[in-house]
């Protein structure tokens, strides 16, 4: 299954909708991406940023739980989300 580009997005508006939720998290988010609050309001609609906030979710197996079951989600539609948008082709070396 592939996602296009607008799903994609809106799977990462919806990540870092819950993202700003999760005090534990959220201060992780800012402090690994040298953002505050008022930068992820103006990033928002960026698509490359959205990749980044699926990144940052993809870095542990308990955010992507935390994340799929709060938005009953499958755990691969994160992964998913994230090859459609800027940066997340697979790139192949050989």
């Amino acid at each position: 299954m592939a996602f296009s580009r607008e799903t994609a997005e809106t799977l990462a508006l919806r990540a870092l909708s819950w993202l700003v939720t999760e005090d534990d998290l959220v201060g992780v988010f800012l402090g690994s991406s040298g953002m505050d609050e008022k930068d992820l309001r103006e990033s928002a609609g960026d698509p490359e940023f959205l990749g980044s906030v699926l990144d940052f979710i993809l870095m542990d197996d308990a955010w992507i739980i935390r994340f799929c079951d709060g938005q009953n989600l499958p755990y691969d539609h994160v992964r998913l989300a994230r090859a459609a948008l800027p940066g997340g082709e697979q790139i192949h070396w050989t």
